[in-house]
């Protein structure tokens, strides 16, 4: 079977790909190439506060469901990415022998997304969704009769002693996943599926499938987690959570090889994207941070959504008013070389998304950041999004803490690259989570050595107001294998009530 890693960089299709020919693309070409592959014989190479209610669909997780040590035994046994080559390994190992398996989970959280807090019209500021459109599950925004793109946000307060842990990209690393639950089975804030300390909370940025052969034991396992802790698991919706790149890179290929050719199967899993956020502010008080996986939207204004009473509240995107942004903080636009200035600010404009790259990319999901704090305040990267320094990064934050509610840092994934360059050296060399602009970190070409003492590599981080932290992609990846590095990383954030004392303490696992 051929190996289903694709491209290595995440970058955007050269062209913005219309409703219908997407479509077209994702279930006729791509699908009719996988026919062959998904044959069996094929495998062996192949108001103030709303309470947040559990359905009753889901009282019952264990019911119909892969029992936690079954499945980790069952992940255990699959040859990682790397040692097979990104191809599939023989159907008797799959620990997911039919959709059905995975349809299980898909239902328990379409149940509690239609059906749980966000299905109340209080909880959203501004406008609610159209209930007969967002909530419909049966219907996507890239086939007809269509419901539309409709992007949001969502803020979270936590307790003042909250312990919250983050994760970046798995791309199809099964392993990292389940050796991540493993360690937090051990410490006790798990058992099995399910958190068992109150003020426990886990969030991951984006970017589960694809590049790897294993995304849907990769969504299996994170929609158990979900679906056993609806108000404390929280999954971001990355640039690849799109189906014009899953139809590209990887993971479209992988669930037909596994599970047949079944149009409605893909598009089944296709929607849980349409209710994952595309940002999470979590806080506590008056402090937020910012999790996703892109970067920064300076079309979105925050401060409705964070000054809105209640502890969960959603907020559509609506139109993104970037033109509007640039008019408020022209010093951002002067800062950029005479040169680019004219062709950048062209390029930035007003608009409502109707998918998740047209008729611009949405920066939560796409956008990236520079490493030193030399850099440029504004740059972009054809074909990626924008590059945000750090006068222009603070500048977009403070915009957002306009009302008495301060967005302090962002939490981020996404800027990785399958060839040693300055910012994976960085993410080496920090132990898999580097903070941007950091004062000793001078020369953008530093090598493993210097950076080791130039940079903050220590277990337990501050948490700098106006920081932007990027969290490394899983190894089990071609990533870790042309990078030089094997170990897993998350991040465990201890909240406490003054920002200052919040703290940020590193965890690695080979």
């Amino acid at each position: 079977m051929a190996s289903f890693f694709v491209r290595v960089r995440k970058r955007l299709p050269l062209q913005m790909i219309t409703r219908s020919v997407l479509y077209g693309l994702v279930l006729g070409v791509v699908c009719a190439g996988c026919q062959e592959q998904s044959e069996p014989a094929n495998h062996a190479a192949a108001k103030s506060a709303v309470v947040m209610e559990r359905p009753a669909a889901l009282a019952s997780e264990s019911e119909s469901a892969i029992a936690f040590a079954d499945w980790m035994q069952a992940c255990a046994k699959l040859p990682s990415n790397l040692r097979s080559g990104f191809r599939l390994p023989a159907k008797d190992l799959l620990p997911l022998k039919r959709f059905s398996e995975l349809e299980v989970v898909l239902d328990r959280f379409f149940e509690w997304s239609t059906n749980g807090v966000m299905r109340s019209p209080d909880v959203w500021v501004g406008a609610p969704p159209a209930a007969d459109e967002f909530f419909d599950a049966s219907r996507v925004y890239f086939e007809p009769p269509a419901i539309p793109f409709q992007p949001f946000t969502q803020k979270l307060i936590v307790p003042a002693d909250a312990e919250v842990f983050f994760h970046g990209d798995f791309h199809g690393d099964v392993q990292s996943l389940t050796g991540m639950l493993a360690w937090l089975n051990e410490q006790g804030y798990l058992n099995g599926f399910k958190i068992l300390r109150p003020t426990t909370y886990l969030v991951f940025l984006g970017d589960y499938t694809d590049r790897g052969v294993y995304g849907t034991e990769v969504l299996y396992t994170l929609l158990r987690l979900k679906t056993e802790n609806p108000e404390r698991v929280w999954m971001t919706r990355g640039n690849h959570e799109d189906i014009g790149l899953t139809s590209r890179y990887g993971f479209i290929q992988e669930f037909v090889a596994k599970f047949g050719m079944d149009r409605a199967a893909i598009r089944k899993v296709s929607r849980i994207y349409d209710f994952l956020p595309v940002a999470l502010y979590l806080g506590t008080g008056t402090d937020f941070i910012q999790c996703n996986h892109g970067g920064l939207e300076p079309g979105y204004d925050p401060a409705g959504l964070l000054a809105a009473p209640g502890e969960t509240r959603f907020q559509l995107l609506g139109e993104l008013r970037q033109v509007d942004f640039l008019e408020r903080h022209p010093e951002l636009v002067q800062s950029i070389p005479g040169s680019d200035r004219t062709r950048y600010s062209a390029m930035w404009r007003n608009f409502k998304p109707v998918s998740p790259i047209a008729p611009g990319l949405i920066g939560f999901m796409w956008n990236d950041f520079t490493l030193l704090g030399t850099e440029p305040a504004i740059g972009y990267d054809a074909g990626r999004g924008w590059v945000f320094g750090e006068a222009a990064a603070r500048a977009t934050l403070r915009a957002g803490s306009e009302g008495g509610r301060n967005v302090r840092a962002v939490f981020r994934a996404h800027q990785h690259s399958s060839a040693v360059n300055p910012m994976m050296r960085r993410l080496r060399s920090g132990n898999g989570l580097f903070r941007h602009w950091q004062e000793n970190d001078t020369l953008p070409e530093a090598d493993d050595a210097r950076l080791r003492k130039t940079l903050d590599v220590r277990e337990a981080r501050s948490v700098p107001d106006g920081s932007v932290w990027t969290f490394n992609v899983a190894p089990d990846s071609v990533y870790g294998r042309n990078c030089g590095f094997t170990f897993d990383t998350f991040g465990l954030l201890t909240v406490r009530e003054r920002f200052d004392q919040w703290s940020l303490r590193v965890i690695n696992r080979e």
